[in-house]
């Protein structure tokens, strides 16, 4: 709260317009702290606006831009449960990214990879198996038809995986999966911490929230770690 006011006066007194969209965004990002999926959309669209402005000066930048930021409102959402807006601004996220002119195949699978990603994080958050594991086979296939950008994404498979697992149920797969995921991840600790917990091992899973606890960005990962964790710990 008392970071918003300080952000409030950044977006204000901001030089330029690039600043401004900074500050919105860090002022996103402090909504997301709060579960607050409505809010972090509302500042991250103010984002994309200005992206829409620099879709002349620097088309690929811009289009890029504009599916990250949508895709970053998508994660806060699903982190705080509203799985429908989250869904929504996932789609929207990969729409707009694709609009980069002259796209090369592998930014295109970079797109198809990481909304198959969501789609199936989403349907096991609803319980829907089948439609999950179609979703993590079309996040395999598009990981395989990647070249250069191919060991960059690699990390991010066993954190799908892994959390698929962890929500329809199968924990012992989830942890395995999960620990072949980047470890430096303060919500990978807390799923992992999650797992632990499901499997009945209290002192495994406050390691893991320990861990994430002390996690100090500015990003979705810290937003959902530092609140969860405070509960659990």
């Amino acid at each position: 709260t008392e970071a918003r006011v300080l952000f409030l006066k950044e977006i204000d007194t901001a030089p330029n317009a690039a600043a401004k969209a900074n500050a919105q965004r860090s002022m996103a990002m402090s909504w997301a702290f709060d579960s607050n999926c409505a809010k972090t959309v509302e500042y991250e669209q103010q984002v994309m606006a200005y992206w829409v402005t620099r879709e002349k000066e620097e088309p690929a930048n811009a289009f890029y831009q504009q599916g990250e930021m949508a895709n970053e409102a998508a994660r806060v959402c699903i982190d705080s449960g509203d799985l429908d807006t989250a869904q929504k601004w996932y789609r929207k996220g990969t729409e707009l990214g694709l609009k980069e002119p002259g796209i090369s195949a592998d930014r295109k699978a970079l797109w198809a990879f990481r909304l198959a990603h969501a789609e199936a994080r989403l349907a096991a958050r609803r319980g829907n198996r089948a439609e999950a594991e179609k979703q993590v086979a079309a996040a395999k296939a598009a990981l395989d038809s990647m070249t250069e950008l191919r060991k960059q994404q690699e990390p991010f498979l066993p954190y799908l995986t892994g959390y698929v697992a962890l929500y329809l149920g199968d924990t012992k797969t989830a942890i395995a999966d999960l620990e072949k995921a980047n470890q430096n991840d303060a919500f990978i600790q807390c799923l992992l911490g999650m797992a632990w917990e499901k499997q009945g091992d209290a002192a495994k899973a406050k390691e893991y929230y320990r861990k994430a606890a002390q996690v100090n960005g500015h990003n979705p990962p810290a937003a959902f770690a530092k609140p969860f964790t405070r509960r659990k710990l």
